[in-house]
């Protein structure tokens, strides 16, 4: 059965080369294709200042963040969460910036190391529909979620509804399971199988044999050499 966990953090900013850190972390678990119930979520105090333009996205303010732990507080226990499952992010590149820089800076291995493969929800929407808006928004739009109580951003709750959007995305891509054990034949089954007349083989007669080179003669005459068929024989 594969593990999924389900990612979506939020920022100071949106360059993490600039100095910018991760204020919060929202994670849920999927198995077998089901919500498990098990998530992990964290407000952090990133250290230094917010962005106004990120703070109008997800309404979080330093106030807010000053008595929230450390990503080096909660880091084992994130790493622990996450490990040896896939990653599914939308817009990964994003997210996966951001954490790879925390785990770099208290000199940990990078999720690359910690998960299996990652999926970027983004991508895949876009090859799925191409030239059309993807945003988290719009595929919950598309797919019917219910996303009201989406009025900012929120790591745990945007990992929630991608969750839902991932499944829609993917249903009928899943894996069927396939019986291999071939039931025995019935008793009916079987008298039926012996009761079976044998096939009758029909065999051309001398008389057809000879229409039959006659007219790939006529074939052959017409094509100039040509007629490909002319060297085989029928057998009586």
């Amino acid at each position: 059965m594969i593990r999924q966990i389900v990612l979506d953090t939020e920022t100071t900013g949106l360059e993490y080369k600039l100095g910018h850190r991760i204020i919060e972390i929202g994670c849920v678990e999927l198995a077998g294709r089901k919500l498990t119930g098990r998530r992990f979520h964290r407000y952090l105090n990133p250290e230094r200042q917010i962005e106004a333009g990120a703070q109008v996205v997800h309404g979080l303010t330093s106030e807010f963040l000053q008595d929230k732990p450390k990503f080096a507080e909660i880091a084992a226990e994130f790493q622990e969460f996450i490990r040896g499952a896939e990653l599914i992010i939308h817009n990964a590149a994003f997210d996966l910036g951001f954490l790879n820089n925390e785990l770099e800076l208290l000199g940990l291995e990078p999720l690359g190391s910690i998960c299996g493969e990652v999926i970027d929800t983004l991508l895949l929407a876009r090859e799925m529909r191409p030239g059309r808006k993807n945003s988290l928004d719009a595929l919950c739009s598309e797919y019917a979620i219910d996303n009201s109580g989406r009025q900012l951003h929120g790591a745990l709750l945007d990992a929630e509804l991608l969750a839902e959007v991932y499944l829609a995305l993917t249903r009928g891509q899943e894996t069927l399971p396939m019986e291999l054990d071939i039931a025995p034949p019935s008793a009916a089954q079987s008298q039926l199988n012996r009761e079976r007349s044998p096939l009758l083989v029909l065999r051309a007669t001398e008389e057809e044999l000879a229409d039959h080179q006659r007219v790939l003669a006529e074939i052959d005459k017409e094509s100039k050499g040509k007629c490909l068929w002319l060297g085989e024989t029928l057998q009586p």
